[in-house]
């Protein structure tokens, strides 16, 4: 009986060991997902950011040219994490602080944005589930 007790505890403490590694990786990968798709927002392309949004999302609520257009008009000069929370599902959200130069009034201003990124077990990497940001809200 104390071997079987002694193989359970085993097994149990591998399984453990695996899922945190697992859960290391993901999170490796968000780090890493998260960083790209800051650096795109940070350098205004637009359209490389697109590319890491949920490809079911991109179907759903395609972008036209004359939205990717839009950004164009637009610098971002400051990308700031200001928190980042898990949610029960497993869906991690970061609150993001824009800072958004208009080109032509070269007015700027100060925006929040909120990402949603979901694990895409098949892929094995993170989506953005909430498509980019809005830089024109209240206007």
């Amino acid at each position: 009986m104390r071997i079987h007790i002694r193989a359970l505890m085993a097994l149990a403490l591998l399984v453990s060991t695996t899922a945190d590694a697992l859960s290391s990786r993901q999170r490796s990968k968000l780090e890493e997902i998260q960083n790209a798709y800051a650096a795109a927002i940070r350098w205004g392309d637009f359209e490389s950011a697109w590319q890491l949004v949920d490809p079911e999302y991109r179907v759903e609520q395609p972008m036209t040219d004359l939205e990717f257009g839009r950004y164009e008009q637009v610098q971002i000069s400051g990308y700031r994490d200001i928190n980042s929370t898990a949610e029960p599902d497993g869906t991690m959200v970061r609150n993001i602080e824009l800072r958004v130069i208009n080109r032509h009034t070269m007015a700027e201003r100060t925006l929040r944005y909120r990402e949603r990124w979901q694990w895409d077990a098949d892929a094995k990497r993170w989506w953005l589930v909430v498509g980019l940001p809005d830089l024109w809200q209240g206007q």
